[in-house]
């Protein structure tokens, strides 16, 4: 026997097309974590769920399931927000399938994380309003990180333990999940450096309230030593680059 239908705040991660008119469709939900369902009709009928179940969408959706180990069924689904400025613009539009593609890979299906829940939509609201992808991507993978239980070690060097010297640049090591200050130099290739000024500014970006943190002005070279290593951890993590992350490479290259 199928359960009452529960009602809750959702996030499209991603949907495939099934048979010739359904699509089974992942969100992310605030009140049951991540869950997978079929949406009878979508493709036959826009109205019903109209920009409701697109990628990155935030909906309020309605759904069925007998358990929890079963497919739901999705009965409604209410747009809350479509993000029309983000999807007018190539590059915001593959910034925010990144940050759903992450939020997919670092959270378990059913698990609840209203943490996680409240980041990705207050960054989906920064990159909305207009603050900068690239900085959005940046302190949106280091929250991420530091909500899933990976945060790496910025602020002193994981082998010695001794505060960063502001004087000198240090390395990041992602196998040690953190830097090594110039002391602890073991020439280690996989290894890369980074500037203290980009580590300071991480660490910045990483305790202000996701409001103010469009203040926060990245310098060309922060933010592409940011960018190395935080990809390069995730990678390390992972197992794989996130695909949306490649797609957005190559759209940078056409720019």
């Amino acid at each position: 026997m199928r359960r009452p239908p529960l009602k809750t705040p959702a996030f499209v991660v991603h949907f495939l097309n099934y048979g010739e008119s359904d699509r089974i469709v992942t969100f992310f939900t605030r009140d049951f974590g991540k869950i997978k369902g079929i949406a009878k009709g979508a493709r036959r009928s826009r109205k019903r769920f109209s920009n409701a179940i697109e990628p990155f969408s935030h909906s309020l959706l309605l759904f069925s399931r007998r358990d929890e180990n079963t497919l739901a069924v999705i009965e409604n689904c209410d747009v809350i927000n479509h993000y029309p400025a983000i999807r007018s613009d190539l590059g915001r539009t593959m910034t925010a399938s990144y940050l759903v593609e992450l939020v997919d890979r670092f959270t378990a299906e059913g698990k609840r994380s209203l943490g996680t829940f409240q980041l990705l939509e207050d960054f989906l609201g920064l990159l909305e309003g207009g603050n900068g992808p690239e900085e959005t991507a940046r302190f949106f993978e280091l929250r991420l990180l530091r909500l899933s239980g990976y945060e790496p070690v910025l602020e002193r060097c994981v082998a010695c333990d001794r505060p960063l010297d502001e004087s000198s640049g240090v390395l990041f090591d992602a196998a040690r999940g953190g830097v090594r200050c110039p002391r602890c130099d073991r020439n280690d290739q996989g290894s890369i450096p980074v500037s203290t000024g980009t580590i300071k500014t991480l660490l910045m970006g990483g305790q202000m309230e996701p409001a103010r943190i469009g203040r926060l002005v990245l310098s060309e070279n922060a933010l592409r030593e940011s960018s190395q290593i935080l990809r390069h951890f995730i990678r390390h993590i992972l197992g794989r680059e996130p695909r949306s992350l490649q797609v957005l490479d190559e759209i940078k290259k056409m720019t």
